[in-house]
């Protein structure tokens, strides 16, 4: 659906860095989509993701999506893919929370130094909003319930430690180039979109599930985490980028308290929406992962809600892995 304004703001020049992944596979579209927006700029290295994410959206002969082979760890290519906007969304990093233990150092050197550079390109160039893309991860595995923005974070891997001092160096850059910005700690992902990524766990479920394998949970099931559907995350980057003066707070906790699950409430989702009588195995964790029971009163102040439930995502993923599934990848 096309948005439209009632300002009479001109038409923004959006960059989005790690715009042909998971989550801007289903952004980039729906910022061209915009009226808000003239142009969009999507700076990505291809390592980890296609740019055939893109075309899927039948951007290939678009000439208002501009795209820049490039690394955000190198400010060279961040400040010339950026040279022309005036918003940056900045998606791009190591994901996968529990690989990051076996590589902090790179870990550390494309989450944070790379958010660095695109905060020091940004004052430069005068960009007058970045969002930057952090993580409820960054709770790590906390006793209490229903955590808000107040909650002191206690990140347990490398990703989670990075995504936090970046929310430092975006405190920073705000204060120090007078510049807007916000980060977004978001929620687990999970649904279909053309870059949809199989070692996140609604995913990976559905996947195993059409593939009559085990749903294998690692620890006993009990750890609580948000849920967010692809496209909703989308919608809030793009809310977060066209709207700034809605999301005026440092950080912004997003997704939805209904959507706080715990990863064995998720399995027996799977097994129910697809009517499959699924094992389910419990394998000790040699790092226990994050659990966290989050809070979402702050997001609802920018007016931003979500649209898509689990059990919506679950039979959405299951039709299109049916049709289209690249098996030999999962």
């Amino acid at each position: 659906m096309t948005t439209t304004t009632t300002t009479t703001t001109a038409p923004r020049h959006v960059l989005v860095t790690g715009g042909c992944g998971y989550i801007g596979s289903a952004l980039v579209p729906r910022l061209r989509a915009d009226d808000r927006v003239a142009t969009v700029t999507v700076l990505d290295d291809l390592s980890g993701s296609s740019p055939r994410n893109l075309l899927a959206s039948g951007l290939a002969t678009d000439d208002t999506i501009r795209f820049r082979r490039g690394d955000v760890t190198e400010y060279g290519d961040v400040e010339s893919a950026m040279r022309p906007a005036d918003t940056v969304i900045h998606l791009a990093a190591i994901t996968g929370a529990a690989s990051t233990h076996d590589r902090p150092a790179e870990t550390a050197r494309v989450n944070y130094d790379a958010t660095e550079h695109v905060l020091r390109a940004a004052g430069k160039l005068g960009v007058s909003n970045v969002v930057f893309a952090s993580s409820c991860n960054v709770y790590g595995r906390a006793a209490a319930e229903d955590i808000n923005e107040t909650v002191d974070p206690d990140p347990i891997n490398p990703y989670a430690e990075t995504k936090l001092r970046a929310e430092g160096l975006l405190e920073e850059a705000i204060d120090e180039y007078d510049l807007t910005g916000t980060a977004l700690r978001m929620s687990t992902n999970y649904g279909y979109a053309p870059g949809v990524r199989f070692n996140l766990v609604v995913n990976h479920f559905v996947f195993r599930a059409l593939t009559d394998r085990p749903l294998t949970v690692y620890g006993d099931g009990s750890n609580w985490r948000p849920f967010i559907h692809v496209t909703d995350a989308a919608r809030a980057y793009a809310h977060a980028a066209l709207d700034p003066e809605s999301w005026d707070r440092l950080v912004y906790n997003v997704g939805d308290d209904a959507a706080n699950y715990r990863i064995a409430e998720i399995a027996e989702a799977v097994r129910e929406e697809l009517d499959r009588d699924l094992d389910v195995t419990y394998l000790e964790e040699e790092h226990p992962g994050p659990s966290y029971n989050v809070n979402f009163d702050r997001l609802a102040e920018t007016g931003f809600e979500t649209e898509r439930s689990l059990r919506e995502g679950i039979r959405d993923l299951a039709d299109r892995f049916g049709e289209d599934a690249p098996i030999a990848t999962a």
